[in-house]
């Protein structure tokens, strides 16, 4: 049997006028750049859509925080220290607009590297089958004896660490992130997997002492987490696992303590939009009446473009 085109003559049409659109020349469209346009005027530029949305919608919140005295928290990969960001994040953290960091184990090894040679991220490759990955004398040695120290006077890793790069007067500690929480006395905490960085490959190292050190600075962090509710803000960035967990770890013990953390947001910067960070920091955190946001770029780009936008508007 053959199958006749379908006779449209009978399809029903409406004006267009009567149509709900999603975009708009009003709402939605870019407006032009112009040369030695301020920040401001730069990101109201940006269409009101998407990405340049989320990205304002999360410096509001971070300004909507800080002038309510809710807490700006950031958690973060090793990457942001490898792309050299420590100098916008600790500006942030001096204007008293970050209020705690949290880290995986690779971030305080580069943070570390940079402030004792200036320099760090090893070629993997090159040293990888020669066995000598990771071995670097005094990283190992360093982080694990001042965790050592820090544990025997019940500080978290990255209390102690921050403690003994200032105390060693390392050359570099004026592009320290740890050094920088220190001496500002806001919480700095590490968050390991066993296994997973090269400090763990040292003779120095101690299964125990590390241990005990990072779950010290979890409860830490979910006493951070804790103080969420009504406007304060936590954003990801560049953390696939370590941070979403224990994020989703934090807000479940508080919120099993009798915190009532709501009314917050969350922000996942990154530059692909990975499982777990949408959905432990992004979706299920923000089930009840919070919001969650994405942020997809490099972060080298998109952090000294937050940090401009957040210092601009908390000056208005």
């Amino acid at each position: 049997m053959k199958i006749l085109p379908i006779d449209l003559t009978g399809v029903t049409t409406y004006p267009i006028a009567t149509r709900k659109n999603m975009v708009s020349l009003e709402q939605n469209f870019a407006s032009t750049v112009t040369k030695g346009m301020t920040i401001s005027s730069f990101l109201a530029a940006m269409p009101q859509q998407h990405g340049a949305k989320n990205l304002n919608a999360t410096i509001d919140a971070v300004v909507s925080a800080r002038k309510k005295g809710k807490p700006v928290v950031i958690g973060i990969g090793g990457h942001v220290i490898k792309c050299g960001l420590q100098p916008v994040l600790k500006q942030l953290i001096e204007a008293d607009i970050i209020t705690a960091v949290a880290m995986n184990g690779s971030a305080t090894i580069h943070d570390y590297e940079i402030s004792l040679i200036g320099e760090t991220s090893e070629d993997v490759g090159a040293a990888l089958h020669c066995g000598g990955f990771g071995m670097a004398e005094e990283t190992g040695r360093d982080i694990n004896r001042a965790i050592k120290i820090g544990v025997t006077r019940g500080e978290g890793y990255g209390e102690s660490l921050g403690r003994f790069m200032l105390e060693n007067s390392n050359p570099h500690n004026e592009f320290s992130l740890l050094v920088a929480c220190f001496v500002r006395g806001i919480p700095a905490t590490v968050h390991v997997a066993i296994g997973t960085d090269i400090i763990h490959q040292h003779p120095e190292c101690d299964g125990a002492i590390l241990g005990e050190a990072s779950f010290t600075d979890f409860r830490i962090f979910t006493s951070v987490v804790a103080t969420l509710g009504d406007g304060g803000v936590f954003i990801n960035i560049g953390s696939a696992v370590i941070m979403p967990e224990v994020f989703l770890k934090a807000l479940s013990i508080a919120q099993n303590m009798g915190f009532q953390i709501d009314h917050f947001t969350t922000a996942n910067f990154d530059m692909t939009q990975h499982y777990r960070p949408l959905q432990n920091v992004v979706n299920r955190p923000t089930t009840g009446e919070s919001r969650g946001l994405t942020i997809t770029g490099h972060h080298e780009i998109m952090l000294p473009l937050l940090a401009a936008g957040i210092l601009d508007r908390m000056n208005q």
